[in-house]
């Protein structure tokens, strides 16, 4: 049974209208890129990942970053490197030698939208351990900011 028109806009119409708003404040700073913006906006609904793919120069950075400005979102981004360490994603205890003790200072996950870019230039061994704090990042005892998590990537020829 539906119910009856009281004047108000539904639901519906108000999560039409502001994933269009987000979308064009987006389209301000991306051009030509409106599938891919809002797949990541679906996603980011969904509390999913993307795994943005193409050559060089499509603005997948800039789009990332469009999209957490245009939401109010902190974003970071992880350039992916042979020498990359899990730690370097997560954090690590760092001694305090003024109070004597080891403090965690967090590393680039505890984000909104976390950028992992060219992950397919580190070793496919290191890539998968690098990978972890994203399978992890709900059941660590910290609390991050959010669980969106971005990958940007080109498979060169």
């Amino acid at each position: 049974m539906t119910t009856p028109y009281n004047g108000e806009p539904s639901m519906t119409t108000d999560l039409q209208l502001s994933f269009s708003r987000v979308r064009d404040e987006v389209g301000k700073a991306v051009v030509g890129q409106d599938s891919a913006v809002s797949g990541l906006i679906v996603t980011l609904l969904a509390g999913g990942h993307a795994l943005l793919e193409g050559v060089p120069g499509v603005a997948k950075t800039l789009l990332v970053r469009a999209l957490s400005h245009a939401l109010s979102l902190e974003t970071t981004r992880v350039q992916f490197t042979p020498d990359l360490m899990p730690g370097d994603i997560t954090g690590s205890l760092v001694y305090d030698s003024k109070a004597g003790e080891f403090e965690f200072r967090e590393g680039p996950v505890f984000t909104n939208i976390l950028l992992a870019d060219e992950i397919n230039r580190t070793p496919r061994r290191r890539s998968r351990r690098s990978s972890k704090p994203w399978r992890s990042a709900r059941s660590r005892s910290t609390e991050s900011p959010g669980a969106f998590r971005c990958r940007s990537s080109w498979q060169p020829p």
